[in-house]
């Protein structure tokens, strides 16, 4: 049985990751913006599991468990907050929302 070697699984995490980078630094929309992050974050994800694949290791399977714990908790947080600006100023756009001015 044929397998995908795991540099084929570092270069697609790696252009996610770099998809990602891209939506957060040019976009102004802050969902998408919190998107990108979780792009990026499956990206890291994607490149931890190939490598622990490789390595006959289970630690990066562990670490995943985390980040995907930590990027539920990010996503559940970050959509609150950002349905609160939203309703205090109607839009969702990064450079509008200056909550922190008075």
């Amino acid at each position: 049985m044929m397998s995908v070697p795991p540099s084929w699984f570092m270069a697609l995490g790696a252009l996610l990751f770099a998809i990602g980078a891209a939506g957060v630094l040019i976009r102004r929309n802050v969902i998408v913006m919190l998107m990108a992050i979780e792009l990026m974050l499956n990206a890291v994800n994607l490149t931890f599991i190939a490598l622990s694949r490789s390595l006959g290791s289970i630690d990066g399977q562990v670490i995943v468990l985390f980040v995907i714990t930590v990027a539920a908790a990010e996503a559940a947080t970050g959509l609150a907050i950002i349905i609160a600006a939203f309703r205090n100023r109607e839009t969702v756009n990064a450079d509008e929302l200056n909550l922190m001015r008075w």
